[in-house]
């Protein structure tokens, strides 16, 4: 019974990260998008029309991560003008950063933005409570990944708790149904102060797909800060893991 589960681990090889600063994600990965002006510009307008979340923006020409599903429809429709790369640090504790922008190398994390408590209080120990607020559990899958031991994110104390009384901060996926808006809002005052929300996931940032619904209630936002913006469908463990390191000063991008 056993050597069927040996040739198992041995076709998967070495999966553990030693190293969580220093990841290189295959080039097959789509992450952050680079824009380029070209004289004609009608690719780009088609991409627009097709775009379900109206993510991209003709008008000036630009990208929003936090609407984007990251399909990669539009590179196919304008290649000339949208192209992916495997860059997977696209977090930011500004929402405005994940709007792309022609000529941008990379997503401003705005470090400035960070309460001087969070590192102080978090650095070495981060408890967060997960909500999946009406999500599809695509991202709430990629967060239970960075448990697991190829990432191992536990090495820097940073956890998933069952209760919020338990949790340092909250975690919201998905787009806020109104079914699960009062149960999101009395998971952020079990939390006690002072608290970290961090948004993760495109449907989460935006709505997503469902932004225009009727089922959807997002005034969680117009009451809460929120410390940490990462974008994705789903997001990828190493960009929660990015970003969550840059807000804790573990790192600097």
């Amino acid at each position: 019974m056993i050597f069927p589960k040996i040739k198992v681990l041995k076709s998967h090889g070495w999966q553990y990260i030693p190293d969580l600063n220093d990841v290189t994600l295959t080039e097959e990965f789509r992450g952050r998008p680079v824009l380029s002006l070209t004289n004609d510009m009608s690719d780009v307008e088609a991409a627009a029309k097709m775009c379900p979340t109206g993510a991209i923006s003709t008008a000036p020409f630009a990208l929003d991560m936090g609407r984007c599903m990251f399909c990669g429809e539009c590179a196919l429709r304008a290649p000339k003008n949208i192209q992916f790369t495997n860059d997977y640090k696209i977090g930011s504790t500004s929402r405005e950063a994940l709007i792309i922008k022609p000529g941008d190398e990379s997503v401003n994390f705005h470090p400035e933005n960070i309460r001087t408590e969070i590192p102080k209080l978090f650095g070495r120990a981060l408890k967060l409570r997960q909500v999946s607020a009406g999500g599809d559990a695509s991202v709430e899958m990629e967060l239970n990944a960075t448990g697991n031991v190829n990432f191992d994110f536990c090495r820097y104390g940073v956890e998933f708790v069952a209760s919020p009384r338990h949790a340092d901060g909250v975690v919201i996926t998905g787009p806020i149904s109104t079914n699960m808006a009062e149960a999101l809002d009395i998971c952020y005052n079990s939390i006690p102060d002072p608290k970290v929300v961090i948004v993760c996931g495109s449907e989460a940032c935006s709505g997503g797909l469902h932004a225009a619904s009727r089922a959807i209630d997002r005034r969680f936002f117009e009451r809460y800060n929120v410390d940490l913006w990462l974008p994705g469908a789903p997001t990828h463990p190493m960009t929660f893991i990015d970003g969550v390191m840059n807000m804790l000063n573990l790192k600097k991008r």
